[in-house]
């Protein structure tokens, strides 16, 4: 088991950065390859990043050069810092977690197994 917590979100003008942590639990955090996705209202939850056990990324070609994904594992925490930041990155954040030994693509939210509670970002123009 696992239980992920998403903190600092909040509501920022364009162009402004902003940094996403996800706190989790468990002694095997290392192995865990995690992963963020975001919905906006009234639209599905779409894959924005991941980052592998061995710290491979991954990035949704919507957010590349903008966002970077890091991991902490003497921390147990994912980051996603988040630049130069629109209206349309306006969404609920989600982090999740993808068991150990799944081969299953990190790009599809129906292949992690943990998720978080979500922290609302909210861009303005």
């Amino acid at each position: 088991q696992m239980q992920l917590v998403e903190s600092g979100g909040g509501l920022v003008q364009a162009g402004d950065s902003l940094r996403l942590s996800c706190a989790a639990s468990g002694r095997t955090f290392s192995t865990y390859a995690l992963g963020w996705f975001r919905q906006a209202p009234g639209k599905e939850r779409d894959f924005v990043a991941a980052i592998g056990g061995s710290g491979t990324t991954y990035y949704a070609d919507s957010v590349k050069g903008r966002f970077t994904i890091s991991r902490d594992n003497v921390k147990n925490t994912v980051y996603l810092q988040m630049t130069s930041l629109k209206p349309e990155d306006t969404a609920v954040y989600y982090c999740a977690a993808r068991d150990p030994y799944s081969t299953r693509t990190l790009y599809y939210s129906k292949n992690y197994n943990y998720w978080g509670q979500g922290t609302q970002v909210t861009v303005s123009s």
